[in-house]
């Protein structure tokens, strides 16, 4: 097979003189070095510019982060900086946006069972909007606000009821959801008039979300026309698109410019005759590719006439995604970053599952060996954040990189901090 495709590389990526591979100018195999594996490296330059392009093409109000594809605070303060607002889904990440800095209303929070201490913590941050998912969440604000605390801006997420083109794990838009209030049920128009009736908020808008890793541009366009004759009626100034664009994982794969999905989704608006102002919420096309993460190979098993396996030191722990979703990824040797990769591999992971796969059917150069790092690209989405601690694994660390300097943003957890909620 040829040598990994570069364009699944984060953007300051470059071979030096020894064929090693260097992103922020700085060589990954000196970062494994120095911060051990399994190691995520996010290059900061490429975060910025994807920041910075969503806000270009979505406006500084239109343009929010959907903090579960990765966060930290060091994330959420980046995000800030370039412009962005950020959604968050549950308290827990409130509290890292918030410690981040971030001026609380330049926050969304969604959830589809937001506790009573969330909605409680957010009304009392001052948070800029919450996406109401359900009545039973009306009923909650009512009483958080009876209870005298501030009465908060809402939109009312809307399932348009439709079947998007992605896993079924990852769709939200279908009328068998879990998402939103339904439209084709009428549920979503009930809703509304109820909101607008209530004193305890006030209605601002209306959000709708179809599903993640879309590749489809056609496929939010058609959800948006689903829901413009309802969004054009209730006439309300907000209206949030979601999020859910997709990215190339792997050889072969093409997704839209989040410049050109921006676009169709304005001018799809604008001709379905809708006036409220329009945001979106990328998340994954920000960070996905502006990260890999490293490996140590610990086994190298050859079994004739089936495969070889080749046993890293992290696995679904670190990843998940390709144990839920069977999602597909790259491999390749930071050493080599330009060699042929003539060598077929499953790469695995240290976890006493069979199922622990870290990429299905990869290739890396004949002359892997024991001790090599070993590195999967687009890996800066759900990762970090979905990982755990399964057989009290250590979660990695997160290293961003930038004009040759490597900052540690989430340190490697220890011993101690898996006994540290240990009661005993």
């Amino acid at each position: 097979m040829s040598a990994l495709p570069v364009g699944l590389l984060p953007s300051t990526s470059s071979a030096d003189d020894a064929g090693h591979l260097r992103i922020g100018g700085v060589d990954l195999l000196d970062l494994a070095a120095d911060f051990g594996t399994p190691l995520f490296v996010y290059d900061e330059a490429h975060l910025r510019a994807r920041a910075g392009e969503a806000v270009e093409a979505l406006g500084p109000d239109g343009a929010i982060y959907a903090t579960k594809a990765f966060l930290c605070r060091a994330m959420a303060r980046l995000a800030h900086e370039e412009g962005m607002r950020l959604d968050v889904a549950t308290g827990g990440e409130l509290a890292v946006a918030l410690a981040a800095g971030v001026p609380p209303d330049r926050l969304v929070l969604h959830g589809n069972n937001k506790a009573v201490w969330e909605l409680r913590a957010a009304l009392d941050a001052g948070v800029g909007r919450i996406v109401v998912d359900s009545e039973v969440e009306l009923d909650r604000l009512e009483s958080l606000v009876a209870d005298g605390l501030p009465r908060p801006k809402i939109l009312l997420r809307i399932n348009p009821g439709i079947e998007v083109h992605t896993h079924e794990h990852v769709r939200t838009g279908n009328l068998d959801s879990k998402f939103g209030f339904p439209l084709p049920t009428g549920q979503a128009h009930s809703a509304t008039q109820r909101a607008a009736a209530s004193s305890a908020f006030d209605l601002v808008g209306l959000h709708m979300h179809i599903g993640s890793q879309v590749f489809s541009v056609e496929n939010f366009l058609e959800g948006l026309r689903t829901v413009a004759p309802f969004v054009v009626d209730e006439g309300l100034p907000e209206l949030i698109v979601g999020g859910g664009l997709g990215v190339a994982y792997v050889e072969g794969e093409e997704a839209p410019t989040l410049t050109s999905w921006a676009g169709a989704i304005i001018r799809t608006c604008r001709e379905a005759g809708i006036t409220a102002s329009i945001a979106a919420e990328p998340g994954r096309s920000i960070v996905a590719q502006a990260a890999v993460t490293l490996y140590e190979v610990g086994t190298i098993k050859f079994i004739p006439g089936v495969r070889t396996y080749v046993a890293v030191d992290g696995g679904m722990s670190d990843n998940p995604r390709p144990v839920l979703y069977g999602s597909g990824y790259e491999t390749f040797l930071p050493r080599a970053v330009a060699a042929e990769r003539e060598l077929p591999v499953r790469l695995v992971g240290k976890h006493c599952e069979s199922g622990d796969l870290i990429v299905r059917e990869g290739t890396l150069p004949g002359d892997l060996a024991v001790g090599d790092i070993v590195a999967t690209p687009v890996t800066g989405a759900y990762g970090h954040s979905m990982g755990s601690n399964y057989n009290k694994v250590l979660r990695p660390p997160v290293v961003f990189v930038s004009e040759g300097e490597a900052r540690e943003v989430v340190r490697r957890e220890t011993v101690a901090d898996l006994l540290a909620t240990d009661m005993g």
